[in-house]
């Protein structure tokens, strides 16, 4: 079965996916034209479900009503394969822009599309890159757009939490915004580090309480370390 399902995935599923990423990606820079907002999110909701739907993987969110729609949010989730990409930008149901990795910009279409649609490339090769980064982020923020972050930096080698980088929350206490803590479960065992193969699963998104901001702010130290918390408390005791 799994030797069928090999067969399936590089003959039939990966030319589909192939296809419907650069019509997305194509898509998503006219699009952006006219909206930079809509399109960094909207035209890749149904790409993104494409790579769920082909190799069946079945998303569930839980904690949908902890947040509204019509606010701004940093969003934090653990980073424990690439379905984590799909998963959010699928199924969160909320408009968001990603901060990723400047080096993504080289995909062919694809890092066109992200480059135009606004989302937040991270470049950390010297303080002047890195200070374009954060400043990009906010001009994002202070237009009420949302951000979602793996503030571990980089997929997980074996499924559990790396540490938090401070930059997503730094961003939360700048402009005073909640943070939304969420937990990713399923992504390593369908797609981890180490393969390109894909193994049909389930992913599991929970969606925290917001952490709101105090009278005084946020703190930045007590922020990361909060979130780090709540969503590794939520992860199978085989991850923590």
């Amino acid at each position: 079965m799994n030797y069928l399902f090999r067969i399936y995935q590089w003959l039939i599923a990966a030319p589909i996916i192939l296809v419907a990423t650069i019509l997305t990606a194509l898509f998503t820079m006219v699009a952006s034209l006219f909206n930079r907002a809509w399109a960094g999110y909207y035209c890749t909701i149904l790409w993104a479900r494409c790579f769920c739907w082909l190799f069946f993987i079945d998303v569930k969110v839980e904690g949908r009503e902890n947040i509204d729609k019509n606010k701004s949010y940093v969003f934090v989730a653990n980073h424990q394969g690439a379905y984590d990409i799909f998963a959010l930008s699928g199924y969160l149901g909320h408009n968001f822009c990603w901060m990723m990795r400047r080096a993504l910009i080289n995909i062919p279409f694809v890092g066109t599309a992200c480059q135009m649609s606004g989302q937040i490339l991270v470049d950390t090769h010297n303080a002047k890159a890195l200070k374009k980064t954060m400043d990009d982020a906010k001009k994002r923020l202070n237009k009420g757009v949302s951000l979602c972050v793996f503030p571990e930096g980089r997929r997980t080698d074996t499924g559990k939490m790396g540490p938090f980088k401070k930059g997503a929350f730094k961003l939360a206490v700048d402009f005073s915004l909640p943070v939304v803590p969420i937990t990713i479960d399923g992504s390593y065992d369908v797609m981890p580090r180490s393969t390109f193969n894909i193994r049909p699963g389930k992913i599991r998104i929970m969606i925290h309480k917001p952490i709101f901001p105090a009278e005084d702010g946020h703190d930045l130290k007590a922020l990361s370390i909060d979130s780090f918390k709540v969503i590794h408390d939520s992860l199978p005791e085989k991850y923590k």
